[in-house]
């Protein structure tokens, strides 16, 4: 038996209803308050989520995030930016942002009733920092109608998400088997899980699913992981590598996966999601940027191109500490050369940064980036520098604010 899904399927945000300009008034004007303020804000505000709702920090929220305030900072940039974006003309319409928030919602089986317990807590927490004689009704007003636009805009679009999975809203989770554990000279962990009782929905290039563990103290919590593997074949092979970055301990999921997940054993994990290449990949040239675990969405894009495109022409581009260190570097290479028009370059730490300013790029090509943060914007900077319009960069990070790269 075979569960089906389209899953490839493009799926984009619907544009809401445009801001009236009364309320776009009071938006710009108080624009500067709210920004000066807005990390005070988001704290106070998961302040009061955890407080009412407890269970949200111990199995929803990304624990690690919240200790190093990124998850507040993601909260902030979302509203901050959707808001600048509605009121400024020169900016594209704020609908565009919206997309991998929808996707990674989805991916945790977010639901509609939860977008009001956010406004519930986001906005008390608004009126505690702001003070009431700054929150007027008419300031409340309008911030409300931002709030309820871009809510209802990823409602709706996760809306759509379920409906093409075929599943009720948020019933995203699957129970699987793991069947193959690999572990990688570089200390990547790669788990292959399947459904003993059906085939496990296929799956798009560059796609992840949210993996659930269970920690020792109780916790359940979950991550995104890019799907590795080859499509259409009813399993699916995720990558894990715990990685300490500039002092940042290795994340507690994926160390707790390398380090007891076991072939036999059962896991959750969540439907597929992620928007990072279109349905139109392989039509074009194709340039893949990454950086350390930033090949896991670039391998996933080079077996869809091995199975679906064979002629299409691939630059994949890798920059990593060492050759030892570099994940799937042989599946990696194997890849490229399964694909006639495909090369290779990488950037090891002998060579330092990756410098693209003489790399000859395909013409008409298509990028992919994935890496941390720095590493990413170092490479937009470099493509905008090189003539490349931002509409042909599609950008994957591993981070919450991941949609303001």
């Amino acid at each position: 038996m075979t569960e089906t899904t389209h899953a490839h399927t493009p799926v984009t945000p619907s544009a809401p209803d445009e801001l009236d300009e009364h309320h776009a008034a009071v938006i710009r004007a108080t624009l500067p308050l709210v920004g000066a303020n807005i990390d005070a804000i988001t704290t106070e505000f998961y302040r009061r989520l955890f407080e009412a709702h407890p269970s949200l920090k111990q199995n929803l929220f990304n624990r690690g995030n919240q200790a190093r305030g990124a998850q507040q900072r993601a909260l902030a940039g979302a509203v901050a930016t959707f808001a600048t974006h509605l009121v400024d003309p020169d900016l594209p319409h704020p609908v565009e942002l919206l997309s991998r928030i929808g996707h990674k919602h989805a991916s945790l089986g977010i639901t509609a009733d939860q977008y009001s317990v956010v406004h519930e807590n986001l906005f008390a927490a608004i009126v505690e920092i702001l003070g009431a004689e700054a929150v007027s009704a008419d300031v409340a007003a309008a911030w409300d109608r931002v709030y309820w636009m871009m809510a209802d805009a990823l409602i709706d679009l996760e809306r759509r998400l379920y409906e093409i999975a075929g599943v009720e809203a948020g019933d995203v989770f699957r129970r699987v088997t793991v069947t193959e554990r690999v572990d990688d000279p570089s200390g990547a962990v790669s788990i292959s899980v399947e459904d003993p009782a059906v085939s496990l929905p296929d799956f798009s290039a560059a796609q992840y699913v949210s993996v659930g563990v269970t920690l020792p103290d109780g916790a359940r919590q979950l991550r995104q992981y890019s799907l590795v593997g080859a499509p259409a074949t009813g399993v699916w092979t995720f990558t894990v590598k715990p990685v300490d970055d500039e002092g940042t301990p290795a994340g507690e999921v994926s160390t707790w996966i390398r380090d007891h997940l076991r072939v036999g054993d059962t896991i959750d994990v969540t439907l597929p999601f992620g928007d990072l290449a279109s349905g139109t990949l392989g039509s074009r040239p194709v340039v893949l940027v990454s950086a350390g675990i930033g090949i896991t969405p670039m391998i996933g894009i080079l077996e869809f191109l091995a199975a679906e495109a064979k002629t299409c022409e691939v630059l994949s581009l890798h920059a990593d500490r060492s050759a030892q260190t570099h994940p799937l570097r042989e599946r990696h290479a194997q890849l490229i050369s399964e694909l006639p028009s495909a090369s290779l370059d990488v950037w090891y730490e002998e060579r330092g940064l990756m410098d693209l300013s003489e790399t000859a790029f395909p013409d008409d090509a298509e990028f992919y980036l994935c890496g941390n943060v720095g590493f990413t914007r170092s490479v937009q900077h470099q493509l905008t520098l090189r003539g490349i319009s931002g509409e042909r960069v599609h950008t994957e990070l591993f981070a919450p604010d991941d949609w303001l790269v």
